[in-house]
């Protein structure tokens, strides 16, 4: 069961998983609210498997609207962990690096303390924690920065359209993650799905191996696509003003997660290519 089938990653899921021959029932926000209670207790039945894709993910909208965040990335989260304990039904749960503070220099191992600085990154802790106290054998999958490249809105959608155009582009170079290509966070979620018990953390993370800023996967877009990279200037975040703040360094590490049982993902510059390669390259647009 997909709760969030609208989005990014439950979109992807749904579709490579009916792929796979799985049987698969999806639900957007308008099929289904994970706020309320007696929802989940007619939708979940023993034996399901759910997967909670649905995110409040507008990080700089969360800041003048707090309570909208938190009800669907911390109170939906445990609705769905209550309904399962009680149906006896698996859970997966997504989570994100901007549960972490920012101020390592290395990747996030997955018992490093959290530190949310935004909003956004508050309430899916929150939600986090309202899983593990409902439902201690859930599993929660942290991922990063998730692309899919193509004719969508993220980041690497963006830079594709515009290595299509001409001209210079500004990009933060002081914001380092793990970027993810969403097909590969799926693939990582199904086995998540298929191994269950046998993954020894209830904390998982799932993102391309590898750190690198904004800047530098922006340079490797147009590099990819045959653009030439130095069309891409490097700039501070205070260039570019956001209203929620972000982590200066997220990256997560696998390291952890695969001693769990968990396959380590692909580097993130042979993932993004994949994903050049499936989804690019793209003409420009007026």
């Amino acid at each position: 069961m997909v709760c969030g089938a609208g989005g990014l990653v439950g979109r992807e899921l749904t579709e490579r998983a009916r792929g796979r021959g799985r049987r698969v029932a999806a639900f957007g926000s308008t099929d289904w609210d994970i706020t309320d209670p007696a929802a989940a207790a007619r939708h979940i039945r023993p034996g399901d498997v759910v997967i909670n894709c649905a995110a409040y993910t507008q990080v700089d909208a969360a800041e003048t609207d707090p309570d909208a965040a938190h009800a669907v990335n911390a109170v939906g989260p445990g609705v769905l962990a209550q309904a399962c304990a009680r149906a006896d039904a698996r859970l997966i749960h997504i989570s994100t690096d901007y549960v972490f503070s920012g101020t390592k220099t290395e990747p996030y191992e997955i018992d490093d303390s959290p530190g949310p600085v935004s909003v956004y990154g508050r309430t899916k802790l929150a939600g986090e924690a309202a899983v593990r106290a409902a439902l201690p054998g859930a599993h929660i999958v942290r991922t990063a920065w998730v692309y899919r490249g193509g004719e969508g809105r993220d980041f690497v959608a963006v830079m594709q359209r515009l290595a299509a155009g001409d001209g210079t582009v500004e990009v933060v170079d002081d914001q380092v993650g793990s970027p993810t290509y969403v097909a590969d966070l799926v693939t990582a979620l199904l086995e998540v799905a298929d191994k269950g018990p046998a993954l020894a953390a209830p904390v998982l993370h799932a993102a391309n191996a590898g750190a690198v800023s904004r800047y530098e996967q922006a340079r490797a877009v147009f590099e990819l696509l045959g653009a030439d990279p130095q069309r891409v200037r490097p700039v501070g975040s205070d260039r570019h003003p956001r209203p929620a703040p972000r982590p200066v360094y997220s990256a997560l590490s696998g390291r952890r997660s695969a001693e769990a049982g968990l396959t380590p993902l692909r580097g993130w510059r042979e993932a993004l290519a994949a994903a050049l390669a499936e989804h690019g390259p793209l003409t420009s647009r007026p």
